[in-house]
């Protein structure tokens, strides 16, 4: 490593394995890195967790002011370290970055920061993995684990005439707080649990409109209901089949959420489950039934393009808002790291995932790229214990 490499937590790694001279890189210091860096060193694996950033959980830190855990704190611990009650049940962004502190502190994790890995390739020797790293760092390790995160580069659609809006545009990764729009004319484009999320905070932040551009009708939930969570109806239901899970969620949907038809959302025409299987997760509400239901959310026609000061939806209108926040989705950008290796789908997403390893690259890792029904935070915690079980009893 570069002296100029700088280390969070202890700087003595598991007494077990200080002969290692290839240990396991993690490459990406957000939960799923720590968590899985944490199971291996509990099993006497040298797990070194590289991360490009200045520190632990990055994304985290960047995501908007009001984001609070949709998942309960019980479900969202990493391996070894509850979270605090004093979190309450649902915990906010910045508690969460607090816990991914304490995490790696706790457990003495070896995270290396400030270096960004580029290329990953097998080792000349065969056995391992090289990895190619900022500051022109060669790196060899027995195993890898790739947990750069599944909201890694945000994905903004090239509508025509995008570069000519004279108004603002940004993506919904660069927006934090609804102050700036305070009496503005804010359009949100996506109605995911972040487009929904933010068009709540616009109104409850002052906007003097928020419109919300749907381009397919989401399934929407309550994020607990009579106090049991949503996320625990994920998890039971997670292994039943499809169909079945459909028609039940179809009943619940009709006793929980209202019809928001006459709003301009209708109930979806697809089953919830069937949409998870296809990667679109349920939007838990946080407050946008009522905004919806109240006018203060008027949901509109997908976009189509822009022409200057205006904004041209599906349906012909045309919109002249002050701001468009697009809530568009992220890419996973894996394609430079590892996809000279065959390991990617047509998506650009790990053929194998969690203990599993490609088959043309053992010890090859990946966690986090999914969006499951049962909870991330929760599904990473797994995925560690998995990975770590594996690749401590086997050597690449």
């Amino acid at each position: 490593m570069s002296d100029s490499a700088s280390t969070a937590g202890s700087t003595a790694p598991a007494p077990t394995d200080l002969t290692e001279d290839r240990p396991v890189y993690v490459i990406g210091g957000g939960p799923g890195g720590l968590a899985a860096a944490s199971a291996l060193r509990a099993r006497g694996v040298r797990a070194v967790v590289l991360e490009k950033s200045g520190g632990v959980g990055a994304s985290w830190r960047g995501h908007y002011d009001r984001l609070h855990l949709h998942t309960t704190r019980r479900w969202s611990a990493l391996p070894g370290l509850p979270m605090p009650r004093r979190f309450g049940r649902w915990v906010s962004r910045d508690n969460v970055v607090r816990y991914l502190e304490k995490y790696a502190e706790h457990h003495e994790l070896e995270v290396v920061t400030g270096v960004e890995v580029s290329r990953i390739d097998r080792a000349a020797d065969g056995s391992g993995w090289r990895l190619s790293a900022s500051g022109g760092r060669e790196l060899t390790g027995r195993a890898v684990v790739v947990a750069t995160g599944f909201n890694h580069t945000p994905r903004l659609p090239d509508w025509p005439g995008r570069e000519t809006f004279t108004g603002e545009l940004l993506h919904a990764a660069d927006y934090r707080t609804p102050a700036p729009y305070a009496g503005k004319d804010v359009l949100v484009v996506g109605v995911g649990n972040t487009g929904a999320e933010i068009a709540v905070d616009l109104v409850e932040g002052g906007a003097q409109r928020v419109r919300l551009a749907v381009r397919t009708v989401p399934h929407i939930v309550r994020r607990s209901t009579a106090g049991w969570p949503a996320q625990a109806t994920g998890i039971l239901v997670r292994r039943l089949p499809v169909a079945l899970v459909d028609r039940a969620g179809r009943l619940m949907s009709r006793i929980a959420v209202p019809d928001l038809a006459e709003h301009g959302l209708p109930r979806p025409d697809t089953g919830l489950y069937s949409r998870v299987k296809e990667g679109a997760i349920p939007v838990q509400d946080v407050g946008l039934i009522d905004a919806v239901k109240r006018g203060r959310v008027v949901p509109v026609a997908a976009v189509e393009s822009f022409e200057k000061d205006a904004v041209v939806l599906a349906d012909g209108t045309r919109l002249t808002p002050d701001a468009v926040i697009a809530a568009t989705g992220y890419r996973r950008a894996l394609e430079p790291l590892v996809g000279h290796l065959g390991v990617l789908d047509a998506r650009g997403r790990p053929v194998a995932h969690g203990r599993r390893t490609p088959k043309q690259a053992p010890g090859l890792y990946f966690t986090g790229f999914t969006n499951p029904i049962s909870g991330m935070l929760r599904e990473l915690a797994r995925d560690a214990e998995k990975i770590a079980r594996r690749a401590s009893r086997t050597r690449h």
